[in-house]
């Protein structure tokens, strides 16, 4: 796992303003940095990520078997308890679930650990499905990178194929909040890989959900709404004024609410619990119930943490770190710290993209410092040797 600077394309901002990547630049800093790339070998891609992603998906997958059946982990993961039936239903249905990312820390040797699994509604899948394979081809092409060059991504086929195992009967609708950039361009590229995989689409802001006489959720047109991917997060619908009719829709929705248990920082512990010593876990508890294996650094989480807020990241020797946010109230878990790798003064994250419950492909972030945030930079890789 190498770090390489290379030369930005010259027509970067042609490209993404062609493209619709709307959010290359975010608040005026670079979001999209082609200025260097990573670089693994066929050997690290399969054993050290593409194999440990399946392998976690399918004990992921036991795990909300687990939780579904139980009401003490219920509450341990702090589910509000009207929508625990809504939650199992969902599960015992075996209604599909789209995509998610790990995360991992991940030094090029040894195991890549698991920090979280962004589940529910995880971001940068255009940006790593599409324009990071743009941008491999066109290096090529353009003789900057060598012809051999590959890059582990076959996430924009898997999305295509994946949209197969929902109903092309009805349209899907496909949500996002009105006044995210970054969540419209990711809604824009999930809605095209629907309609390349045969699918009838309508995208529209979830502000402008509504609710007939019978309790369905409603578009624009006052149509029930059959299908509905939605880029906003179970924890918050949970919460939103029309969360009953939740309990009353007959909307299909994507992700499933069995995904509210794999969004949940929960996870994390009670993997640890089910696998101990599994090599590509940390060592993680509940809060106030740690026990061995933080010695070296450990990272506190709140359950329900989104891009990097509210984390409280302690090293034995280099002091402590402290993100603010919104974050904290459902309680906290804590992890043994597992520092990101530092190439060139950045500290660089490892997402691993499942989709239909298969690893497909990669995302690399790189952030000054050693929290991940939703500013913090995507950098392409390849794959030689």
């Amino acid at each position: 796992m190498f770090r390489h600077p290379i030369t930005e394309r010259s027509d970067l901002a042609t490209q993404a303003d062609y493209f619709g990547f709307e959010f290359c630049n975010i608040d005026g800093e670079k979001y999209w940095d082609e200025s260097a790339y990573y670089q693994f070998t066929l050997k690290q891609i399969e054993n050290d990520l593409e194999d440990p992603t399946n392998e976690l998906e399918q004990m992921c997958l036991e795990l909300v078997d687990k939780v579904v059946r139980d009401e003490y982990w219920l509450k341990k993961f702090a589910l509000p308890e009207r929508f625990w039936d809504f939650i199992a239903t969902s599960w015992h249905n075996k209604e599909p679930s789209l995509y998610g990312r790990m995360d991992f820390s991940y030094q090029g040797t040894g195991p890549a650990k698991l920090l979280e699994y962004n589940a529910d509604t995880p971001t940068s899948i255009y940006e790593a499905g599409f324009f990071q394979w743009l941008w491999l081809e066109q290096q090529v092409d353009r003789g900057v990178l060598p012809r051999r060059a590959d890059q582990f991504n076959s996430i924009q086929e898997a999305l295509i194929n994946r949209f197969n195992h929902f109903s092309s009967q009805d349209a899907i609708h496909l949500v996002h909040s009105r006044d995210s950039i970054e969540d419209k361009g990711t809604v824009a590229y999930l809605q095209d890989c629907a309609y390349q995989g045969g699918m009838p689409t309508i995208r529209m802001a979830i502000e402008d959900i509504g609710i007939d006489a019978k309790g369905q959720l409603t578009d624009l047109d006052d149509t029930p709404i059959s299908q509905l991917f939605k880029l906003y997060p179970w924890e918050e619908l949970f919460l939103d004024e029309f969360a009953p009719q939740l309990l009353s829709t007959d909307t299909l929705f994507v992700e499933p609410p069995w995904k509210a248990v794999l969004s949940n920082k929960a996870i994390l512990p009670l993997l640890w619990q089910m696998f101990p010593g599994h090599p590509n876990l940390l060592p993680s508890y509940f809060a106030g119930e740690e026990g061995d294996g933080l010695e070296q650094g450990y990272v506190s989480k709140p359950l329900f943490s989104r891009e990097g807020e509210n984390i409280t990241w302690v090293h034995p020797s280099k002091g402590r770190i402290h993100q603010g946010g919104s974050y904290g109230g459902e309680g906290f878990i804590t992890q043994a710290l597992a520092p990101l790798p530092v190439f060139a003064g950045n500290h660089t994250l490892i997402g691993s993209w499942v989709v239909g419950h298969k690893s497909c492909g990669l995302t690399i972030r790189e952030d000054n410092g050693p929290i991940t945030k939703d500013t913090s930079r995507f950098v392409p890789h390849i794959i030689l040797g």
